[in-house]
């Protein structure tokens, strides 16, 4: 319709004019494309050019492509779908065919990239960085399997994932660990977390370390766990101090990192903002829940340890681990270390679960008491920030 409209003005046009219209119809893209000096950035590190296009937004293309190992973890959907909102093409490798299903829908058509991996072949980790801008590593079990353990997983595989990126010259590669790794913690996950960051850092030393507390979240294994949870032991007495992070807030963050230099070598230690003792948390869901949650029967840690490790090697399907018990008595960090950073270098203010957890759990009220509002003490809805980091 365009095309016929300019040859019936071109009879009627001076001839000055005519020449741009021949230049459009023979080149019809020339009505759609447009470049301006905004649309190139030049990686630092690497020296590569991103040609951004388009729209700002989901319909955009940055330019940027971007591997998500463990896209199809907790955490990793959350990343995904930031990310391909901003435009970004993400390669998101799985391992079972019905794991990445949900993932397609979270960007533009082609902009959700799946590719078959195994973490035991370099050469399907290699198909899946080749043409990537920055590589995130999810990759995490909160328990430890016949095939994998913690050491396989957070030393061994972030061994073969950080080699791959250097091999590659990649610019970018975000790497998931915990806020209370430690190589001198009394839990193997912590411990392996811990060797997991000295072997990345030794590797490429420009990688950009990320530590959350346990984050929560509509599919978390955290709340959901405490309050569908026909009976609960007390642990410590319900006394360990945890710091929970929203995941949407952790995504967020890792989201910015892909664009922003300033985050380059740098490790972050992302948690919320209040600590609550487990009792407070129960008191907390029982409030939003509108049932009894509080566990009242206790047991001595060792025989809780070793029920609980009997029970584990009974049945195929994962259960409270040993060593997520170890985990339990482990109180989270208060402090942001030295030389780490925080939420506030993005500008993002972190959700607290009173703020936004009632959205999921809702659910697991009783029939009748499903709308009943709750009480929020005149506690303001958070408002939306706009922060820009180089």
């Amino acid at each position: 319709m365009i095309i016929k409209n300019l040859l019936n003005r071109s009879h009627h046009q001076p001839a000055h004019l005519l020449a741009g219209t021949e230049n459009i119809l023979r080149n019809p893209n020339a009505l759609a494309v447009k470049r301006f000096q905004h649309d190139l950035v030049r990686q630092s590190n690497t020296g590569k050019v991103i040609h951004a296009s388009g729209p700002s937004g989901r319909h955009s293309n940055r330019g940027l492509v971007a591997t998500v190992f463990g896209s199809t973890g907790f955490l990793g959907r959350y990343v995904v779908h930031k990310l391909a909102k901003q435009g970004i093409q993400v390669v998101v490798p799985y391992r079972d065919e019905d794991s990445k299903r949900h993932l397609r829908v979270m960007g533009d058509l082609g902009q959700i990239v799946p590719l078959e991996f195994d973490l035991e072949n370099d050469q399907s980790i290699n198909e899946c960085i080749r043409h990537s801008h920055v590589v995130y590593n999810l990759i995490g079990r909160e328990h430890e399997t016949k095939n994998y353990s913690f050491d396989r997983l957070f030393v061994e595989g972030a061994t073969k994932i950080t080699t791959a990126v250097k091999d590659h010259q990649i610019g970018r590669l975000i790497h998931v660990s915990h806020l209370n790794s430690s190589v001198d913690s009394l839990s193997k996950f912590y411990r392996a977390k811990a060797m997991g960051e000295k072997v990345v850092k030794e590797i490429f030393p420009d990688v950009t370390i990320v530590k959350p507390s346990i984050m929560f979240g509509q599919e978390d294994r955290f709340l959901n766990k405490m309050v569908t949870k026909p009976f609960t032991f007390k642990v410590n007495d319900l006394e360990t101090r945890v710091r929970p992070v929203s995941v949407l807030d952790v995504a967020e963050a890792m989201q910015m990192m892909s664009t922003a230099n300033s985050t380059i070598g740098k490790t972050f230690e992302l948690f919320g903002p209040r600590t609550y003792t487990h009792e407070e948390l129960f008191k907390v869901l029982e409030a939003l829940t509108l049932k009894p949650l509080t566990p009242s029967f206790g047991l001595p840690l060792s025989i809780f340890k070793l029920i609980n490790k009997l029970i584990d090697k009974l049945v195929w399907w994962p259960t409270l681990s040993e060593d997520e018990i170890v985990r339990r008595c482990i109180d989270d960090k208060q402090v942001i270390s030295e030389g780490a950073f925080g939420f506030d270098h993005f500008g993002i203010e972190p959700d607290a679960i009173e703020n936004i957890a009632i959205s999921y759990l809702r659910y697991y009220r009783p029939a009748a008491l499903f709308d009943t509002p709750i009480e929020r003490g005149g506690l303001k809805t958070k408002p939306r920030s706009y922060h820009v980091i180089e």
